[in-house]
C-alpha cells in the first residue's frame, strides 16, 4: 500500500468511524411523543391516544374521530462516558477519558389527523426516527479514532388509514427524510515532524441528502377490550454528499460522499383493557442493524471508493411492557419498563461504537383539561449497562508502522463505556 493510499484510508477511517457512534441505539430515536414516553413506548403499534399514533402505525388513524392535532417536544439529556488506555504494541502509553460525549437535545414533533368518513382517515406527521451528536474533545488521546459526529434527520410522513370492518384496519404512508451529518478527527498531540498542532483537524467531512421511504401497518380489534397492532418501516438509503478537508486532504476542500442506510424496523404490539381503570400494553421491536456490514467512503479526487473497516453489526430487539391507570375521569397515569439490546457484540464493540444493553424506566400522566384539550407529560430514566471495548484499525497501524519503521506497530484503545440518559417530554392534543 502506497503512502497516499495509507493516508486516505486512515483519514476516511477517522472521518467516518465516529459516525458509527451515531448508528448505535442512541441514533435510532423512539422519542416520538410524550404520551408514549410515559409508558416506555410499550404497545405503541396498538395505541391510539392522539394523532401521534400514526408515526408508529398508520392503521391506528382509523381509531381517531374528527380532526385532531397533537404537538410536543422531548428533552434528551445523555451522560455517556468512555475511558481506557491508549496502547502501542500492547503497552499503555496513556490513560484517557472522555465524559459526557453525547450532547443534549430537544426533539420536537407535530401531528394532524382528519377523518374523511367512517372508513378512511388522513394523517400528516413531522418528527424524526434518527439523530445524535457526540464530541469526545481533543484532550482525549484516542481521538485519532474520531472525536466528533452529528447525524440529524427530519421526517415528513403523510399517511392514510382504512377501516376494513369492525375488526380489521390497515394503513400506509410515505416517508420523506432530510438528513445531514458531519464527522471528524483531530490530533490529540503536537507532531512537529509532520507539522501537526494539537487539536488540529486530521480530517473533517460533512454532507447532506434527502431520500424516500415508506411505512405500513395493520390492527386487529379482537374484541372490545383486546387489540393487536403490527407495523413496518422501510429502510431509507442516503448518500450524504458534501466535502472533506483537513491535513490528510492537503487542507483542501474535496468533494465526497458517504452512503448511509437507515435500517428497516418492525413492531408487534398488544393492548388489553382489563377493567374500567386498568389497561396493560406490550410490544416487541426489531431493527435490521445486521444490514450494516461496513463503511465505505467515496472521495473521487483521491481514488474513489475506499473500504474503511467491517462493522459486523447484529439485529437489535426491544421489549417493553406498560400500564395505564385511569385515576379519575380526567386523569390517566402511565408507567412502563423496557429492555433494549445492543446492536453489536463485545468482540466488535469499539470506542466509536459505545453501544450496550439499556433498561428503560418510565412514568407519565395525561390530563383532560377540557372536552377537546388533553395535556400529557412523561419522564424516563435509561440505564446503559457498562461494557468493555477494544479498538484497533489496520489503516492506522499501517501508517504508524510506516512512520516509526519497526517491523509492525499496533495502535489500540482498550477501555469501557457506561452512562445513563434522562428524558422528559410534554404534549398537547386538541380535538375539533
Amino acid at each position: 500500500m502506497n503512502k497516499n493510499k495509507i493516508t486516505l484510508s486512515l483519514t476516511a477511517a477517522l472521518a467516518l468511524g465516529m459516525s458509527t457512534n451515531a448508528l448505535a441505539a442512541g441514533f435510532q430515536l423512539a422519542e416520538y411523543s410524550a404520551t408514549g414516553l410515559g409508558r416506555a413506548f410499550a404497545g405503541e403499534a396498538a395505541m391510539a391516544d392522539n394523532a401521534s399514533a400514526q408515526f408508529r402505525n398508520p392503521a391506528m388513524l382509523t381509531y381517531l374521530e374528527g380532526t385532531q392535532v397533537s404537538a410536543g417536544a422531548i428533552y434528551v439529556d445523555p451522560n455517556i462516558d468512555v475511558k481506557g488506555d491508549l496502547q502501542v504494541n500492547g503497552h499503555t502509553i496513556d490513560q484517557t477519558e472522555a465524559r459526557n460525549i453525547a450532547h443534549s437535545a430537544v426533539i420536537p414533533n407535530f401531528y394532524i389527523s382528519r377523518q374523511l368518513n367512517d372508513k378512511a382517515t388522513l394523517g400528516l406527521a413531522f418528527g424524526t426516527n434518527f439523530g445524535m451528536r457526540t464530541d469526545l474533545g481533543t484532550d482525549f488521546t484516542a481521538s485519532i479514532f474520531g472525536n466528533q459526529a452529528e447525524v440529524h434527520t427530519v421526517e415528513i410522513n403523510p399517511n392514510l388509514g382504512y377501516k376494513i370492518n369492525d375488526q380489521f384496519s390497515v394503513g400506509a404512508g410515505v416517508r420523506y427524510v432530510m438528513a445531514k451529518g458531519h464527522f471528524g478527527a483531530a490530533s490529540p498531540i503536537s507532531l512537529p515532524v509532520l507539522n501537526i498542532k494539537k487539536g488540529q483537524d486530521l480530517k473533517y467531512m460533512e454532507g447532506k441528502d434527502n431520500a424516500w421511504g415508506w411505512q405500513a401497518g395493520a390492527a386487529w380489534q379482537i374484541n372490545p377490550t383486546n387489540r393487536i397492532g403490527v407495523s413496518y418501516h422501510s429502510a431509507v438509503k442516503l448518500d450524504l454528499t458534501g466535502h472533506a478537508n483537513g491535513i490528510a486532504f492537503g487542507n483542501t476542500s474535496r468533494p465526497g460522499s458517504l452512503p448511509l442506510e437507515l435500517p428497516a424496523s418492525a413492531e408487534i404490539a398488544s393492548f388489553h383493557q382489563l377493567n374500567d381503570q386498568w389497561a396493560v400494553h406490550a410490544s416487541v421491536n426489531w431493527t435490521d442493524w445486521s444490514s450494516f456490514k461496513k463503511l465505505e467512503a467515496n472521495i473521487p479526487s483521491m481514488g474513489g471508493n475506499v473500504d474503511i473497516k467491517p462493522q459486523n453489526w447484529k439485529d437489535n430487539y426491544r421489549f417493553a411492557i406498560g400500564t395505564t391507570y385511569q385515576a379519575t375521569e380526567k386523569l390517566a397515569l402511565r408507567s412502563g419498563i423496557a429492555y433494549d439490546t445492543a446492536a453489536v457484540d463485545t468482540a466488535h464493540r469499539t470506542q466509536t461504537i459505545p453501544e450496550t444493553d439499556r433498561t428503560w424506566l418510565s412514568l407519565g400522566a395525561g390530563y383532560q383539561w377540557s372536552k377537546n384539550l388533553t395535556l400529557d407529560a412523561g419522564l424516563t430514566y435509561v440505564y446503559a449497562k457498562k461494557a468493555h471495548l477494544n479498538e484497533t484499525d489496520k489503516n492506522i497501524n499501517e501508517l504508524a508502522s510506516m512512520l516509526t519503521n519497526p517491523k509492525e506497530t499496533k495502535v489500540s484503545f482498550a477501555g469501557t463505556t457506561s452512562g445513563d440518559v434522562w428524558l422528559a417530554g410534554v404534549q398537547a392534543s386538541y380535538r375539533f
